[in-house]
């Protein structure tokens, strides 16, 4: 992922948190705020208590792989943060749970999805 469309600093992971809204699944939780720009930024969050490093590493791989495949609308910043059970799902548990989040938030492209006031948990 270009560096452009990523949240590095933690600032702009705690201004998500604060100002956002929130859907969450099995495996994992969205937080979305609208940043201004041209471009959506995203951010992944993987805590310690889901595995060593091995693992969360790979939970990170294999969600901005399944955030390159979806057509995001612009002026995002999306902060996906990964649940306990996300170190034992495969690859396509995840896409199908980012593209659920992605869609409950109606932030898909070209997808009328349903209303950010909906499913909001």
């Amino acid at each position: 992922m270009q560096r452009e469309r990523r949240l590095r600093r933690s600032v702009e992971f705690q201004a998500v948190q604060r100002e956002g809204e929130g859907w969450r699944d099995r495996f994992l939780i969205l937080r979305v705020a609208p940043n201004g720009r041209t471009i959506s930024r995203f951010g992944f969050t993987v805590a310690t208590s889901i595995g060593n490093a091995v693992v969360r590493n790979r939970v990170k791989r294999r969600l901005r792989e399944a955030v390159r495949h979806e057509p995001v609308k612009a002026g995002w910043d999306l902060v996906f943060i990964a649940r306990r059970e996300t170190a034992a799902a495969d690859f396509q548990q995840l896409h199908r749970a980012v593209t659920g989040l992605l869609r409950r938030a109606g932030l898909l492209e070209g997808d009328q999805g349903q209303t950010q006031e909906e499913e909001r948990s």
